[in-house]
């Protein structure tokens, strides 16, 4: 079992800090401490079934009980647009964009891995990272999680205000100094977060050997991989 800690859902484009990778309004407790929301949780068992989950209660002060009813709105109705027209305009029967992104991987139709992180809009795009590390440099789970990361804010974000940086790329410094300066000189405007900073990954898979496995992300210094 691993689980990637908590990380607020929110933007990483212009409006927010991106060098966070978790930036923008997070859940706060009933003494006003900010704790995080999202978190992200992964867990395969000895026949090899395999759960990947990401709860988010999104920003429970902000999506108060209905009276009469006993319970909130769903938060992710906040990424509809007010606007008329648009795809995503609150109308009746319209499913909201949503970041939540728990993933699973399969081998010749069999469920192989369980993956995921907390972030906003990034989740889809650190877990590409991590998947491409995975499948196509042949690191192990834990390297994979452990490589450099990066991510775009050149799309519109999924929550208010919906900034977005043109070109932006916010990237760890452990990319390289050489890498960076490319990307720089082929029009990409680098934030440099650091050397551990993006990501909140969690993996558990089942090895060719049969033996199971479990990775979490170092950075947050909140996830952890156990066997139970």
């Amino acid at each position: 079992m691993s689980g990637g800690g908590s990380a607020s859902e929110g933007s990483a484009g212009a409006a927010a800090a991106p060098a966070s990778g978790a930036a923008g309004e997070p859940t706060l407790t009933r003494d006003g401490v900010a704790r995080g929301d999202t978190v992200h949780i992964d867990v395969v068992d000895a026949a090899g079934n395999m759960v990947s989950a990401t709860p988010s209660g999104g920003w429970l002060q902000s999506s108060p009980t209905v009276p009469g009813l006993g319970f909130c709105l769903g938060t992710r109705a906040q990424m509809f647009w007010l606007e008329e027209g648009l795809p995503s305009s609150l109308a009746p029967g319209r499913r909201p964009r949503t970041t939540l992104s728990p993933s699973l991987g399969l081998r010749d139709g069999e469920p192989w891995m369980a993956f995921g992180t907390p972030g906003g809009d990034q989740q889809d795009q650190w877990q590409l990272c991590f998947w491409l590390a995975h499948t196509r440099a042949g690191l192990d789970l834990q390297a994979a999680i452990d490589a450099p990361t990066w991510h775009t804010t050149s799309f519109p974000a999924s929550f208010a205000p919906r900034g977005w940086e043109p070109g932006g790329l916010v990237v760890e410094s452990r990319l390289g100094a050489g890498t960076l300066e490319d990307l720089r000189r082929r029009g990409h405007r680098i934030t440099d977060a650091g050397p551990w900073a993006l990501g909140r990954l969690s993996a558990v898979g089942r090895g060719t050997d049969g033996l199971l496995r479990a990775a979490a992300d170092r950075r947050s210094g909140v996830g952890s991989a156990a066997a139970l």
